[in-house]
C-alpha cells in the first residue's frame, strides 16, 4: 500500500511538472531580452554564451541525477530497513567496496565538471584579434560609449522614460542611443566607471564586468545573428541603480559603416565621454533626464 501510494504520488508530481513546463514552453528562454514566466538563460548570441548554456545544462543533468540517486536510496532504506521489515538490523560497520566507491565516483564527478569549466575559462580570458574597440564608463546613471578606432567619437546612453517609449522598445531596457557593432566581428569593450562600481552586463552575449573607477577592464564577444541585445548595470550603484540599461544592436557590415558614418557627424565634437549628458534623444528626454541626474546630485 505505501509502494502504490509513493508511486501514485510521484505520476501526480511528474504530471503536474510536465503540464507546467508544457504550458510555460513558449517562454523558456528570451531573444535579446527576458520575457514573462522565463525559464532558463536568454537564447544565446556568442560563442562563449553558447558555452555557458552547455556548461549549465550539463550541471544541471548531474545534480539532478544526483538528487535522484540520493532520494532512491532514500526511500529504498525507509521501505527496507524500517523496524517492522527489518527487526533484525545488520551489524555490519564497514563495507571496502562501498566506500571505495563512494570516494571515487565523486572525484570522476568533479573531473567530468572540471574539464569544461577549465575549457569555458579558458575562452573567457583568451581574447582574439580585435575587429572593433568601444570604451564604456559607467556613470550615475546612465552610460558614455566612445569608439577610439572609428574616429573617436562619444554619446551617452539614457534610459527612455516610459512616456517617450516607442512600440516594440521595452520598459526599462530601451535607451536613446545604442551601441552598435557589426554582426561576426570580435568587439573588444574596455570597461571602467567615473564614479562608484557599476557593472556592464548582457545576458545573451555571457558577460558580466565590473566597471571600477580608475581602472580599465577588458571583455569580449562576438555576436552572431543581427538584432537588439539589452542588458542592465548590475552591480548595486544607487537610487536609480535599476534605470542605467544597455542596449546593443547588432547590423551587418554595410549597415555598420553607413552607421559610423552618421554618427560622426551627429556626435561631432563629443572626443571622450565626459560628465555633460550629450544623448541625442528627444529635447524633453534629455531634459527630464538630466533634472533627475542633477537632482540626485543634489541629494
Amino acid at each position: 500500500m505505501r509502494l502504490r501510494g509513493l508511486s501514485q504520488g510521484f505520476l501526480q508530481a511528474a504530471s503536474g511538472a510536465a503540464a507546467t513546463l508544457a504550458f510555460l514552453s513558449p517562454a523558456f528562454a528570451g531573444d535579446g531580452q527576458p520575457v514573462n514566466w522565463q525559464l532558463g538563460f536568454q537564447d544565446a548570441a556568442t560563442p562563449i554564451a553558447e558555452q555557458m548554456n552547455g556548461f549549465h545544462n550539463l550541471l544541471l543533468v548531474i545534480i539532478a541525477a544526483i538528487v535522484a540517486l540520493v532520494l532512491g536510496l532514500l526511500v529504498w532504506v525507509v521501505i527496507r530497513y524500517n523496524a517492522s521489515a527489518n527487526p533484525t538490523p545488520s551489524r555490519n560497520s564497514h563495507n571496502t567496496v562501498l566506500e571505495i566507491a563512494w570516494t571515487i565516483v565523486p572525484v570522476l564527478i568533479l573531473l567530468v565538471i572540471a574539464i569544461p569549466s577549465f575549457r569555458l575559462l579558458y575562452a573567457q580570458y583568451d581574447f582574439p584579434k580585435a575587429d572593433l574597440t568601444i570604451k564604456t564608463s559607467g556613470k550615475q546613471w546612465y552610460w558614455s560609449y566612445t569608439y577610439p578606432d572609428q574616429g573617436g567619437f562619444s554619446f551617452d546612453s539614457i534610459m527612455v522614460e516610459d512616456s517617450d517609449l516607442k512600440p516594440g522598445q521595452p520598459r526599462l531596457l530601451a535607451v536613446d542611443n545604442e551601441v552598435v557593432v557589426p554582426a561576426n566581428k570580435v568587439v573588444h569593450v574596455l570597461v571602467t566607471a567615473d564614479d562608484v562600481l557599476h557593472n556592464w552586463a548582457i545576458p545573451a552575449f555571457g558577460l558580466k564586468m565590473d566597471a571600477v573607477p580608475g581602472r580599465v577592464a577588458r571583455i569580449w564577444f562576438q555576436a552572431r545573428e543581427p538584432g537588439v541585445y539589452y542588458g542592465q548595470c548590475s552591480e548595486l550603484c544607487g537610487e536609480r541603480h535599476a534605470y542605467m540599461p544597455i542596449a546593443v544592436r547588432v547590423v551587418t557590415d554595410a549597415e555598420f559603416a553607413a552607421w559610423v558614418e552618421s554618427a560622426k557627424q551627429r556626435f561631432a565634437g563629443n572626443s571622450s565621454a565626459g560628465p555633460k549628458i550629450r544623448a541625442a534623444g528627444s529635447q524633453d528626454n534629455q531634459g527630464r533626464a538630466a533634472a533627475k541626474l542633477a537632482a540626485a546630485g543634489a541629494q
